[in-house]
C-alpha cells in the first residue's frame, strides 16, 4: 500500500458536511450582520465548519463533543461584556455555542437537527435581539 491515498469517498463526504455546516451557519452570520452585531458573517461559519471538523475526525465521540462545548463556551464567553450594570453579549455568546452545535450535528448526519437549531436560532437573533414570537 503506497504511504498516501486519497480516498475520493471521505472528500466527497467530509466537503459536503462543510458545505452543509458553512450555509447553515451563513443564515445565522448574515442576519447578525444585517442587525449590526460584532460577530456575524464570518465567523458563524467558521465555527460552525470547526465544529463539523473536529466531530468527523473524532468520528463522534463523546470526549470529542464534550471538548467542543467547553471550548466554544469559552471562546462565547469573550463576546460578553459588563460596563457597569449593564450586560451586553449574552446573546452573541449563545449565538457562538448554537453554530458549534449545528457544525456537530451536521457532522453526525443529524440535518434534520441542524436545520431545525438554524430556524429557531433565526427567529431568536431577529428583529433588534429579541426573539419574533
Amino acid at each position: 500500500m503506497p504511504p498516501f491515498t486519497i480516498d475520493w469517498q471521505e472528500i466527497q463526504s467530509g466537503f459536503l458536511h462543510l458545505l452543509v455546516a458553512f450555509l447553515l451557519n451563513a443564515i445565522i452570520g448574515w442576519n447578525r450582520e444585517e442587525e449590526e452585531h460584532n460577530i456575524g458573517i464570518r465567523s458563524f461559519p467558521i465555527v460552525g465548519m470547526a465544529s463539523c471538523t473536529y466531530m468527523l475526525l473524532g468520528a463522534g465521540a463523546p470526549q470529542v463533543l464534550q471538548g467542543l462545548i467547553t471550548g466554544i463556551g469559552f471562546v462565547g464567553g469573550g463576546a460578553i461584556l459588563k460596563d457597569g450594570l449593564t450586560i451586553k453579549g449574552t446573546a452573541t455568546a449563545a449565538s457562538v455555542w448554537s453554530a458549534g452545535a449545528i457544525g456537530a450535528a451536521v457532522a453526525m448526519n443529524r440535518f434534520g437537527l441542524a436545520t431545525i437549531l438554524t430556524l429557531l436560532s433565526m427567529l431568536c437573533t431577529t428583529s433588534g435581539g429579541t426573539c419574533l414570537w
